[in-house]
């Protein structure tokens, strides 16, 4: 099935998170990352993150699964993370044998991956392809 013959191929995608601590979220998104706040509610916190949108839903109580949430493709990945760093965010080592000391993980693909953490503990991710993984042809 071609995305053009899926029921959803016009959609655009919308990503979610989960905070308890939404003022300490809200910032890191807006601060850190450099989202735009669309609006902040009862239930959530929507952010503009390069013509996406961001729900950052708004719990009593919230456990961080053990992997990536959301995860964006970026085209230079060790300029992303140096800006990241930057602004306070490093990245997580998780003692790959193929991740160096920026963070950054380099498959046998040639597709290289970073992680870092929001405050509630959301794992999020950056990653650079190669052209012959993505886009797909």
């Amino acid at each position: 099935m071609t995305s053009q013959n899926s029921p959803l191929g016009s959609g655009k995608m919308c990503g979610f998170a989960a905070t308890a601590e939404p003022l300490r979220s809200r910032q890191f998104y807006e601060e850190h990352l450099g989202f735009r706040v669309i609006s902040d509610d009862a239930m959530a916190i929507v952010l503009e993150a390069n013509g996406q949108m961001v729900r950052v839903q708004k719990l009593k109580k919230h456990v961080p699964q053990p992997f990536t949430v959301l995860g964006w493709n970026v085209s230079d990945i060790e300029a992303t993370v140096r800006t990241l760093g930057s602004r306070g965010v490093p990245c997580e080592h998780y003692g790959f044998p193929f991740q160096n000391a920026q963070g950054i993980a380099a498959f046998p693909d040639g597709t290289r991956v970073a992680w870092f953490k929001d405050p509630d503990g959301n794992v999020l991710s950056i990653a650079q392809f190669p052209s012959s993984v993505w886009p797909p042809s």
